[in-house]
């Protein structure tokens, strides 16, 4: 598994630097484990400048800067990138635009320009920083988007709604963002809903630090509550708050003059500071008293928030507190969202109640004038918990969650397979249901001809066989020749190949954009016949009118990978779709927690399997790509017999780790494509997946038999192990 850490940093170009480098966890190609291809062509000095980046050595960088530059180094531009972000906080606006213009064009003009603005943001240098904005081509940082979204503001133009979206969408609470809804605030632009409504978004997803700087533009007493409600939510709820004696009033706001108050934006405290705790209230902000309506609501908020904490650790409890005490107290609206949330919890943990307390959840809301403006996450858990269910409406359920979503989630194609999946249920045989039927059968064609794992199965309920994309024509001399004269490709290449690949696979990535379907085909071409087959499989995956299925699916190592799964009784195109999801082929990969090779085993899992088959085993085998193989594959093989030869719990398991799944499978039959959509983790629902929607594909390109359906390979159902199985291996690692 490529497990992905997110890391973030305190200077705009270190944090850029840490996304860039340490995310993947790769290792730099450096000292006795390099590659040859690190010493050629004077490689070697940018790794040493690489090098000196992670140290920080200035004088260094500024040498291997030179001495890049003056011999004319196709990667030399990285190296000025490096050094001049090295300093960036201390850099004068003539050497950026010098870097500008000699670098016209490439991925690091525009990541520079990205560091550049958000140096600027930090120096509330919004002059420059409008200047600026317009030229930044990616756009595609948030913090930045909230620094511009400021300068607007400031302008003196009405950003309201786009500055809501934007901060309901941050992941944490960067400074970009805070800056902006404190500034918000403060101008009344924003006001104490906008602020409830960002601790309720930052409590579905779990983030606390976030709503702690929510919380703080209402004043530290309420950072400090907001902050007991995530740390310790029972003790919260344990309290007798003021305002909490009888129904809290609905949504409310203190009148201008008696609005909590906050410092002024350009005194706030440093960079990334947390909001300070009760004892320190008086030096964060003196707030003028609330109104009564405001004070009754926000303590209704903050005990929603901790009903709903409470249930991220025990729904069931959480549901208990809720029907006997607060829902009796809390506002309509609040009480249905607390609902909502024990349910989505309950749901997470595929509980029997988490249906029950969905339906208690929308009884809640359906009295509500606003209906239930739950997230798109909460709905999705309404959408799974009913599908668990055996009721006979369980599809009413499924249909009422899926409308409630956003329109731009409504078109994912899983919901809008289940759509049409009630639709049809709903329909029935009769006569009267031609009209719902009909329209099940649109949506289940409208997925039909996608490459994943709900396109094959609305295909199979259209009863239509795999066919494979006809073939786009070949690539002629000319788009083959006008992807390796690509520089960015060039340098791409180059820098994968001395073991920086996540700075390459970035230059990649920014030189395709804009590219039409014939150049995308030959870019991805240009990286399979350099056997870079992460950039060979990405790429193809990009172009919509023409498709290659070889590029999406190719079949390194063919004799190897077919050879070793034949031996041991695999199906080769399984142990494909699962290497594809894994490594995409990259045998060097290696992931943030430590798994490696093409089948990215965990050391502890290699040593355990190749003492299990006997094989002599050292640490540092664990990439070769025959030992990888063998390891991969006998491991594959034990997890699979493990469950059954369930392909899905396999590649769970294979995932997530044996005992998950285990638990995963408690409970009712289930379907396994609704047990597919029930697996708690996000990143283990997706893999397994694709795992067997890429099977299908490299059971066709492979030959030899019929591709086997989806649904045959996802099997009748999943459930408790059988009574007559052999027992779990709890060995397994």
């Amino acid at each position: 598994m490529l497990a992905r850490t997110t890391l973030r940093a305190s200077r705009p170009f270190t944090r850029v630097f840490t996304r860039a480098f340490i995310r993947l966890g790769l290792a730099l190609c450096i000292g006795a484990t390099a590659a040859p291809a690190c010493a050629q062509n004077g490689d070697a000095a940018v790794l040493e400048a690489r090098e000196a980046l992670r140290k920080k050595d200035r004088a260094r960088l500024a040498a291997l800067r030179a001495t890049a530059n003056s011999e004319r180094h196709p990667l030399a531009q990285w190296v000025e990138y490096w050094e001049l972000g090295n300093r960036l906080g201390e850099a004068r606006v003539d050497e950026l635009e010098a870097f500008y213009t000699r670098w016209r064009g490439t991925y690091v003009e525009d990541r520079l320009r990205n560091d550049w603005l958000l140096e600027l943001g930090h120096r509330r240098d919004w002059a420059a920083f409008a200047r600026d904005f317009p030229r930044f081509r990616m756009n595609d940082d948030r913090e930045v988007t909230c620094y511009w979204l400021l300068t607007e503001h400031l302008a003196g133009k009405p950003v309201r709604d786009a500055a809501r979206a934007a901060w309901l969408a941050q992941r944490d609470a960067d400074e970009g963002c805070q800056q902006m809804a404190e500034t918000l605030f403060e101008a009344k632009v924003f006001d104490a809903e906008v602020v409830f409504e960002k601790l309720r978004s930052s409590a579905e997803r779990g983030r606390a630090r976030a709503a702690r700087a929510a919380a703080a533009l209402l004043g530290a007493p309420v950072a400090a509550a907001v902050g007991e409600a995530f740390d310790q939510p029972a003790r919260q709820l344990s309290r007798n708050p003021a305002g909490m004696a009888g129904r809290a009033p609905g949504p409310a706001q203190a009148p201008e003059t008696q609005r909590p108050a906050t410092k002024p934006a350009l005194k706030r405290p440093p960079r990334h500071s947390p909001p300070p705790s009760p004892a320190g209230a008086e030096a964060w902000a003196a707030p003028a008293a609330p109104s009564a309506a405001l004070a009754a609501r926000t303590a209704a908020e903050i005990i929603a928030l901790a009903v709903a904490r409470m249930a991220a650790n025990d729904p069931l409890p959480a549901a208990e507190q809720l029907r006997e005490r607060w829902q009796r107290t809390l506002p309509g609206d609040l009480s249905a969202w607390a609902w909502s949330q024990v349910a989505r919890h309950s749901a997470q943990k595929l509980q029997a109640e988490a249906a029950g307390l969905f339906r208690d959840a929308w009884r809640q809301s359906s009295q509500q004038p606003k209906g239930a403006p739950w997230g798109d996450e909460t709905l999705g858990w309404a959408v799974r918990a009913a599908l668990r269910g055996n009721d006979r409406e369980r599809f009413v359920h499924v249909r009422r969650a899926i409308d409630a979503m956003s329109a731009s989630e409504q078109r994912e194609p899983a919901w809008q397979y289940w759509q049409a999946r009630a639709l049809r249920q709903e329909a029935g045989d009769n006569a009267e249901g031609e009209l719902q039927r009909g329209e099940a059968r649109q949506m289940f064609q409208a997925l039909a001809g996608q490459l994943h794992f709900y396109g094959k199965l609305s295909a199979e309920a259209l009863g239509q066989p795999l066919v494979l994309p006809s073939p786009p024509a070949p690539l002629t001399p000319a788009e083959r020749d006008a992807a390796r004269a690509q520089p960015g490709f060039a340098r791409a290449l180059q820098l994968i190949a001395i073991g920086l690949r996540n700075e390459g696979v970035r230059e990649w990535n920014f030189t395709l954009r804009g590219m039409g379907d014939r150049e995308l085909l030959a870019a991805a071409q240009l990286a399979c016949e350099r056997e870079v087959w992460d950039r060979c499989i990405n790429t193809s995956d990009r172009s919509r009118g023409e498709i290659d299925i070889q590029q999406r699916f190719p079949t390194p190592f063919r004799n190897e990978v077919v050879a070793k799964a034949r031996e041991i009784g695999l199906d080769p195109a399984y142990v494909y779709g699962l290497i594809r999801q894994e490594s995409r082929f990259v045998m060097d990969a290696r992931s943030s927690v430590g798994a490696s090779g093409l089948m990215q085993l965990m050391p502890a899992t290699a040593r355990w399997t190749a003492k299990k088959i006997g094989l002599d085993y050292r640490g540092d085998m664990i990439t070769d790509r025959d030992v990888n193989l063998k390891l991969g594959t006998a491991y594959l093989k034990l997890v699979l017999d493990d469950f059954e030869g369930s392909q899905a719990l396999a590649a769970a398991a294979y995932n997530a780790g044996p005992s998950r799944p285990r638990r995963w499978r408690e409970g009712p039959a289930l379907e396994p494509a609704v047990w597919a959509e029930n697996i708690p983790f996000a990143e283990t629902r997706d893999y397994v997946k694709k795992v067997l929607s890429n099977a299908v594909y490299y059971a066709a390109l492979l030959g030899g038999t019929a591709p086997q359906p989806l649904k045959l390979r996802l099997g009748q159902s999943i459930g408790p192990r059988a009574a007559s199985a052999p027992l779990a291996n709890t060995e397994l690692p």
